[in-house]
């Protein structure tokens, strides 16, 4: 528990020193007009207050990612912590700040269109694609996931299915004042009364749990033979949302056409990140006094012997975690942990996606007639995609094997645009080119050693997943003597 304590306190250490520095490297301008101010459309561009924007941002980038993650990365032991803290502050909240804050100087502009400007119009095609893919891929597993859960509660699947992804067709249409805007607080807030529920009843019990100095490494067996269980790569593509997370990406630009101040940035894009890594940290020390050698006496069912508990799914683990910690309300935001907060990821991924293939026709969304020409091809795509997974038993699966290096990969990718803005601002980009070069290992290695990819002898795989690090740090080299010969303030041009 004491690994806990100081994990929290870095975290908010880290907000406030970190972020401050960040911050001051960016340089907002309390002055400067913001998308929502300059062209309001009614629809997307819309201002909001700070705190509901906080909360929507908080919402959007958590969804079930710093939960579920969490319990699963918990295998992982105290590494779980140190990725948590260190990713979340120099990685992830920098990731989400420098999306947000770019996203504003340009008009709103969603990640493809940022990373055409600063990596190349040839990667913005690829990204584009990407981009969407993955979008799609998160808007079809949140709508099942959750209808799977339901559908055992009452009804069918089939019925649930259909009403959610009804609620995604209404999110995605409508202006985000409309829905979004008013139900997201609700939620928001309740995902973080869980949290602190969850935080109070742990500093109660002070489990004893293995601390950072009890050393480091994977302290479960191997529970499935196709799993990649090296800390390496695996912890860092485990745990995404609670330390870094592609997807944020995506999800920054929709409140970036939401600001009415730059100066609103720091707790908004870096807060909030801060704040699920708060999250995360809860539930990974929830899953590790669940888990570990020693089990808490009545939950052998998960548990078991030899830490089979590890099989365990992460929806099951919430729900008997909450319902016996919370009581009746712990089992309402149990329902919230595994229902409500995977579909307020979706509709904000379907919303997203309608904004990318938007900007790339440029077809203003004002007017319903423009948004049903994006969405429906959209829809129409995403239903085959969500009928081809319930004809498959093991379509969510497949589906859910290829997300977190996907998620990872687009993380990389915005590190790398936010390297070369800073680059040709002529100011310091250390702190992006240092996790940009990191995840690139991760996401190369984790191609090529794990099982659900190409599935590489392990002394291949490192070799190769280093020797692509390599060739981007060198392509860096090169195109940073470009960049800076170029001497353009681009956010001004």
């Amino acid at each position: 528990m004491f690994s806990f304590l100081l994990s929290l306190v870095a975290l908010v250490l880290g907000y406030w020193l970190y972020g401050r520095f960040v911050e001051s490297v960016f340089r907002p301008e309390a002055l400067r007009i913001t998308p929502a101010v300059a062209h309001p459309d009614g629809v997307d561009f819309i201002a909001l207050p700070s705190w509901k924007v906080f909360m929507i941002q908080f919402l959007n980038i958590a969804g079930t990612g710093p939960i579920f993650g969490a319990i699963m990365g918990a295998k992982f032991g105290p590494s779980a912590y140190l990725w948590i803290v260190l990713g979340c502050i120099f990685a992830g909240s920098v990731h989400d700040y420098m999306v947000g804050m770019l996203s504003l100087r340009h008009d709103g502009a969603g990640l493809p269109d940022l990373v055409g400007k600063y990596l190349g119009r040839s990667i913005w095609r690829a990204m584009l694609a990407f981009s969407l893919f993955l979008l799609l891929m998160v808007g079809v597993v949140f709508v099942y996931s959750p209808a799977l859960i339901l559908g055992g509660m009452c009804s069918n699947t089939t019925v649930w299915v259909l009403a959610i992804f009804a609620y995604y067709v209404l999110a995605t249409m409508l202006p985000i004042d409309k829905i979004i805007g008013r139900v997201y607080p609700l939620f928001a807030s309740s995902l973080l009364f869980m949290a602190a529920a969850l935080m109070v009843v742990l500093l109660l019990k002070w489990p004893t749990l293995p601390e950072l100095w009890d050393g480091l490494g994977n302290r479960a067996p191997q529970v499935d033979p196709s799993w990649t269980d090296n800390i390496f790569p695996c912890l860092f593509i485990t745990i995404a949302c609670g330390a870094l997370s592609g997807f944020h990406a995506t999800q920054s630009p929709l409140m970036a056409r939401c600001l009415t101040n730059e100066r609103q940035g720091r707790p908004i894009f870096y807060g909030a990140m801060i704040t699920e890594g708060i999250v995360a940290l809860v539930w990974a020390t929830v899953a590790m006094y669940f888990f570990y050698d020693s089990p808490a006496p009545g939950y052998e069912a998960i548990c078991g012997a030899g830490n089979k508990g590890f099989a365990t799914a992460a929806p099951a683990v919430v729900q008997l975690v909450c319902t016996d910690w919370l009581g009746w309300l712990g089992g309402l935001l149990a329902i919230l942990g595994v229902v409500a907060a995977p579909i307020t990821s979706g509709d904000t991924a379907f919303r997203s996606a309608r904004l990318l293939i938007a900007d790339a026709v440029k077809l203003p969304q004002q007017k319903i007639r423009n948004r049903l020409i994006v969405c429906l091809p959209m829809f129409a795509a995403s239903i085959a995609l969500l009928l081809w997974q319930v004809d498959n038993p093991s379509g969510f699966n497949i589906i859910w094997q290829y997300f977190g290096w996907a998620n990872q990969t687009l993380a990389v990718f915005a590190l790398w645009t936010a390297t070369a803005y800073l680059v040709r601002r002529h100011t310091a980009y250390w702190f992006t080119l240092l996790p940009a070069l990191f995840m690139t290992d991760v996401c190369c290695t984790y191609f090529f050693v794990s099982h659900q990819m190409l599935g590489l002898p392990a002394t291949a795989g490192y070799t190769a997943g280093g020797l692509c690090t390599l060739a981007a740090g060198i392509a860096f080299l090169w195109a940073r003597r470009k960049w800076m010969q170029e001497g353009i303030d681009f956010d001004r041009k």
